[in-house]
């Protein structure tokens, strides 16, 4: 079993930062590709950004320029610093990672942490 913690979520205002962090955990082999996700009640949950194993990063035009990912320092951490938030960017955030786990080290499956809340307010 592979389990993926999110935090760092928020109230903040208009304008503000905020940094989420999420780490994975358990049964893990490898871990390549990291991102995030966003999803607001009633719509389909977004691609945000996405660090990849090669040291990419990738971000949605509608973040691009504010956000920034990275890996953290700590092992299968990855980090999404929020800057110049948007009402718009009200959502909950989701971390993901393609993990290949120790019990089998033929593929790698997608992971999802349980989400954190963030909310700008106007």
């Amino acid at each position: 079993q592979v389990q993926l913690v999110e935090s760092g979520g928020g109230l903040v205002q208009v304008g503000e930062s905020l940094k989420l962090s999420c780490a994975a955990s358990g049964s893990i082999f490898s871990v390549h590709d990291m991102g995030w996700y966003r999803q607001t009640q009633g719509n389909q949950r977004e691609w945000v950004a996405t660090f990849s194993d090669r040291g990419d990063t990738h971000y949605a035009d509608s973040v691009k320029g504010r956000f920034t990912i990275s890996r953290g320092n700590a092992q299968n951490t990855v980090l999404l610093l929020m800057n110049g938030l948007k009402p718009e960017d009200t959502a909950v955030y989701y971390c993901n990672a393609k993990v290949v786990t120790t019990d089998d080290h033929r593929y790698a499956n997608d992971y999802w942490g349980q989400g954190t809340q963030v909310t700008v307010s106007s």
